[in-house]
């Protein structure tokens, strides 16, 4: 097994790739490779690890010895599937990762808009408690979890984590089903179709992989179904939204604030309506919920099990 991993860098600087370098008979690593740049660093590999690189289907016609790609993640979307499939090549992906890291950090960002934490903290910065009459600053209004309503599209390891530690705040959990998903109860929570839910929820945290049906999952119709003080959190990807109807939502307070660790396009070089510098009760992080060092190294492992698994023949979780 030869393999390539054409976006090295993307797992950081400091994670030992030892495992994968175990399971491989030579292990070939690229910091980043450009379009222009794959179709050659391919050429005399069996086997392509990639995070964010495009894999299209000129690249499989172009190096008929691929056999085997393995995304150092869990969305596979830039992996064209359908091209895979006809040139006989397997896909494996990474799940069951960031369970602790991306549920902890999507409790970070509720937390921090219930609290308006970011806004008090600007506020003292800029000297406003200094020069208050009182001992306190109370213009901005908090939100106790405790009692409120968690809606979770996407009930899957993530989703469950977020529900787990929701739990501890005393948080009421319901589910949402996706697109074509049927309504029902699994884990003793209700899941309800979305034009159900969206009316009931406090806050809306959405868990889902990016398809043809959850691209725009929420609107601008899905939007004004919500409460006005509901917050919307995002942790998975960010075409589940369309951003523009959700800075016009935020704008005109139509929903109470919204934490995105994601956006459609990242990094996001041609702007984002999310970018703005005017939109109230919002926190934008850079695509890194995912990304403890912890995380990141049970990819690793995670992907040297899956390349022994389809060296062997053996377990290995193949997408395609």
């Amino acid at each position: 097994m030869k393999a390539v991993f054409l976006d090295a860098d993307t797992l950081g600087n400091d994670v030992d790739l030892a495992p994968i370098e175990q399971v491989t008979d030579e292990l070939v690593c690229y910091p980043r490779t450009r379009p222009a740049e794959v179709t050659e660093r391919l050429q005399g590999f069996d086997t392509v690890l990639t995070n964010k690189v495009v894999l299209g289907r000129e690249h499989f016609e172009a190096c008929p010895g691929i056999r085997w790609v393995a995304v150092v993640a869990t969305g596979v979307n830039n992996v064209d599937l359908e091209a895979a499939r006809d040139h006989g090549v397997r896909v494996v992906n990474v799940l069951n990762y960031g369970r602790s890291t991306v549920a902890q950090h999507t409790l970070a960002l509720m937390l921090a808009l219930a609290t308006r934490l970011l806004d008090y903290q600007r506020d003292v910065r800029q000297g406003r408690w200094g020069r208050s009459d009182m001992f306190c600053l109370m213009d901005h209004p908090i939100m106790e979890l405790e009692g409120r309503t968690l809606g979770i599209v996407g009930y899957g390891d993530l989703g469950q984590g977020v529900a787990e530690r929701a739990r501890a705040f005393g948080m009421n959990i319901l589910l949402g089903a996706r697109p074509g998903q049927p309504a029902g109860e699994v884990d003793g929570y209700p899941r309800l179709p979305l034009a159900e839910l969206l009316p009931k929820v406090d806050v809306l945290s959405l868990h889902c992989l990016l398809t043809k049906d959850t691209r725009h999952m929420i609107g601008a119709a899905e939007l004004a179904q919500m409460k006005a003080d509901a917050l919307l959190i995002n942790t998975s990807r960010g075409g589940l939204v369309d951003e523009q109807a959700l800075a016009n939502a935020l704008r005109n307070g139509t929903i109470g604030g919204a934490g995105f660790d994601v956006l459609t396009e990242e990094p996001p070089r041609h702007g984002n309506p999310l970018l703005a510098d005017d939109l109230p009760n919002l926190i934008v992080t850079p695509h890194s919920a995912w990304a403890s060092r912890e995380a990141r190294q049970r990819i690793v492992g995670i992907t040297a099990a899956n390349l022994a698994g389809l060296r062997s023949g053996g377990d290995a979780h193949i997408v395609v």
